[in-house]
């Protein structure tokens, strides 16, 4: 607090800036130094401080200012076009300093469809290196390339590149490159879902194939220390690897559980080996 001291009191300029006199108010706070004090501190440091006065510190404070939080949000978004709508902010005033709102603190919509505003936190730089939190909830939109797709998609079923196409539009921020990467890498993927003739394809929409899908026949191998045992059975439902599913031996007709370890290959643990066959 001497640097603050010493610009109110130009005595205390002899002393080094980070000579520790207090500290300063939290925002929103204000902090006396009493005639009493001062004359104290001056009569410490060998300083010479004819009739002290009180003197008072506090941090100007201010209302955040709408151009304010949005320069602030364009900025972090690196896009000086970037459609933003602030629905909700903070309106207490917070002290005067550097805004920012980190790219990594705007939250995600619930859906890529939702349209509700999402939260973004964010905080004010001031007095140095001090930071004092802030929030707005925004709708943000900028331009992107969206996926789309040319015809009906059927959940299960191979996505062909030719069932798909790049649109330029509004989308809500996504994290650089993600939409051409999915382009590139959508083909032979597989929807959780159905996707409708010219609805746009996220990410989430699509996954890789299963290795093992109902009705397949499958190599089952069995461990049970140092046997091992295959036989032939079929799928019950689909995975891939790392999933257990469910798998019916055809000569008992029972129904065990294995794991996926490949294509139409599965693996089933000791604890499991009692009810393979």
């Amino acid at each position: 607090m001497g640097t603050h001291l010493a610009a109110a009191l130009p005595e205390f300029r002899a002393l080094p800036p980070d000579t520790l006199l207090g500290t300063m108010p939290p925002p929103g706070s204000r902090r006396t130094f009493h005639a009493a004090e001062l004359g104290a501190l001056a009569q410490r440091y060998g300083i010479r401080l004819d009739e002290p006065q009180d003197v008072c510190f506090e941090w100007a404070m201010a209302p955040l200012e709408h151009d304010q939080i949005v320069q602030a949000m364009r900025n972090a978004l690196q896009d000086p076009d970037a459609r933003i709508e602030i629905a909700e902010t903070i309106l207490n005033p917070v002290p005067r300093g550097r805004l920012e709102f980190p790219r990594e603190m705007l939250g995600s919509p619930a859906s890529p469809a939702q349209k509700d505003p999402v939260l973004w936190r964010g905080s004010v730089v001031y007095g140095g290196d001090h930071r004092y939190p802030v929030w707005t909830r925004v709708r943000v939109r900028v331009a992107c390339d969206r996926l789309i797709a040319t015809e009906a998609l059927k959940p299960g079923q191979r996505v062909d590149a030719r069932q798909m196409r790049m649109e330029h539009g509004e989308c809500f921020p996504a994290p650089r490159g993600a939409v051409p990467a999915l382009a590139a890498s959508a083909a032979g993927l597989v929807p959780v879902r159905a996707i409708a003739a010219g609805a746009e394809i996220h990410p989430e929409l699509l996954v890789p194939p299963n290795d093992v899908n109902r009705g397949d026949t499958v190599q089952v191998e069995v461990h049970s220390g140092a046997t091992r045992l295959k036989f032939t059975a079929k799928a019950e439902s689909g995975g891939r690897s790392g999933d257990f599913i469910a798998v019916r031996n055809p000569s008992s007709n029972r129904i065990f559980r294995a794991r996926v370890e490949g294509k139409d290959s599965v693996l089933v643990e000791t604890e499991f080996a009692a009810d393979s066959r």
